[in-house]
């Protein structure tokens, strides 16, 4: 599933020839995704796009007169092609745009989303999300105010979109890694320490990752196929039975929230 990192890189990479041209049309082959396409996306025709930002795992693109919400999902992928490209299985919406290019989604597993909203302040997707993980707002004075009374595993707390976005599965389990913190540590049980030094890691993670990705933005341009998502340097996740980089032991694993969680029995303590 595409996290923050890569949702920012794909950002990056369509920006520059969606930004500042007119959006011709939108074909819409399969309108079946998570929630079906918004029908005003078909009816949208010579609109400018004024700029492209994002919303935790949400692509925004403002036009002139609205905005067009898109989301990957768990295997949906965005990429920049010419007018002429053949459609591939699993292509389901195209974005045509005036100077010759077009911006396709393909996915394969149909759990994304392209809507419409005039109003992003109302949008009712937007309404209960936490702050970006790279803000000011997401700070340790504010995870630890969030953290109190809260009798669920730490990993769990993390990855809830109403206390901050965008921190998935793979960046939590590295997260709670490098702040030596079990994933089963209850969150109430948190220090202000402890959330300062895991606001202050999140943050240096999730920053590497863009830099990294940003790396591989010409991938937005292949025509023949998804680009591919850059590879990433982990220390636990999907690891198990592999030797800690810290101490040698092997990485367990184990199954919270439903997500398959990383750790090191020994770097990681419960307490």
């Amino acid at each position: 599933m595409p996290e923050l990192p890569e949702v920012e890189t794909a950002l990056r990479g369509v920006t520059p020839y969606l930004k500042g041209f007119i959006i011709e049309k939108i074909v819409v082959r399969q309108p079946k995704l998570r929630w079906t396409v918004s029908p005003e996306l078909t009816e949208l025709k010579d609109v400018k796009i004024l700029n492209l930002t994002r919303r935790a795992k949400y692509l925004i693109i403002h036009t002139e007169k609205g905005y067009i919400i898109g989301h990957l999902g768990m295997s949906g992928s965005v990429r920049i092609v010419s007018h002429d490209s053949p459609i591939n299985k699993h292509d389901h919406v195209d974005i045509v745009m005036s100077n010759g290019k077009l911006l396709r989604y393909n996915d394969p597993r149909r759990f994304g989303a392209w809507l419409w909203t005039d109003n992003l302040e109302e949008f009712h997707l937007f309404l209960k999300l936490g702050p970006e993980p790279l803000s000011e707002e997401f700070s340790g004075e504010y995870l630890f105010k969030k953290s109190r009374q809260k009798s669920i595993a730490l990993k769990v707390f993390l990855m809830d979109n109403a206390v901050v976005v965008g921190v998935g599965n793979i960046y939590a389990n590295e997260t709670l890694f490098l702040c030596g913190l079990h994933p089963l540590k209850l969150a109430k049980n948190l220090t202000r320490k402890q959330c300062e030094l895991l606001v202050e890691t999140i943050k240096a993670v999730l920053t590497k990752s863009i830099v990294q990705g940003g790396t591989t933005l010409k991938d937005f341009l292949q025509p023949d196929g998804r680009p591919g998502y850059f590879a990433q340097s982990l220390l636990v996740y999907g690891n198990k039975n592999k030797p800690c980089p810290q101490c040698g032991a092997k990485i367990e694993s184990l199954v919270i929230g439903q997500r398959n969680s990383y750790f090191c029995p020994h770097c990681q303590k419960k307490k």
